[in-house]
């Protein structure tokens, strides 16, 4: 069998598009053929991507989401087949970070965090995964949690809290839907450059940090691009359950 990632005929929902990951992960399922259906909370940035997208010849629908309103979820997945059919691919990537100590992370930020990366990534499947075992397609799943999965990383206690629940949650939604064929996988990236950090990392603190990594590098976004598509592909019928780590090594020092 040849190895190709045509994603003609598919259908992707991605959360979190409105910059960093998700805006890049929309493009490359776009270019590969997908229909992307492109969510997150600011319009005006969807928009801008949806516009990018179809002057290269790509088909993009651009729908609002706030990942931390269940009722919202459901609503925008139904809009979301209404306007670009059944949805074959999610990418679950909506996420965000508090850099706090334990000591000092207040419940408010705590909340905002947990609500964001846990639950709603957990009620963004289970509205997507029903509507993949009602019409029994053979879906594909892709959850982008962090090294932070594995590692207590310092600041970031209750963000690796978080995205250890991700993983986990992959592995569980994985063998809950393995016979019907729903393959559910995680993408588990290193340090990173996107526009969130990439004033942090032109820091003194910045550069100190990224001395301590075994390749003494940060990775870009086109790092996932592989890894992404091939699990939204037809090649990842064999891969379930499986946590990716995509860190130049990172978790090695």
């Amino acid at each position: 069998m040849q190895v190709t990632f045509d994603l003609k005929e598919q259908t992707a929902f991605i959360t979190g598009a409105t910059s960093g990951f998700g805006a890049r992960f929309a493009e490359i399922l776009s270019d590969a053929g997908a229909h992307v259906v492109i969510t997150g909370r600011r319009v005006e940035r969807l928009h801008a991507l949806r516009d990018r997208i179809a002057a290269k010849g790509g088909r993009a629908t651009a729908l609002a989401l706030d990942v931390t309103d269940v009722a919202g979820i459901r609503a925008c997945v139904s809009a979301a087949e209404k306007a670009a059919g059944p949805i074959s691919i999610l990418v679950n990537n909506a996420g965000l970070n508090v850099q706090s100590s334990a000591v000092t992370l207040n419940e408010e930020d705590y909340n905002t965090l947990m609500n964001t990366n846990v639950k709603g990534a957990f009620f963004v499947a289970q509205a997507v995964g029903a509507r993949m075992l009602e019409q029994k397609t053979q879906g594909r799943v892709v959850n982008i949690a962090s090294i932070g999965a594995f590692k207590a990383l310092p600041g970031l206690v209750a963000y690796s809290m978080s995205k250890a629940s991700v993983a986990m949650m992959t592995k569980g939604l994985a063998r809950e839907w393995a016979k019907h064929h729903i393959a559910v996988n995680a993408i588990c990236p290193g340090f990173i450059e996107t526009e969130i950090n990439d004033q942090w990392f032109k820091t003194d603190g910045g550069q100190k940090q990224i001395a301590t990594f075994p390749r003494k590098r940060i990775g870009k976004e086109e790092d996932l691009d592989a890894t992404l598509l091939l699990l939204c592909s037809r090649h990842a019928s064999f891969i379930t359950g499986s946590l990716f780590t995509i860190d130049d090594g990172q978790l090695l020092g």
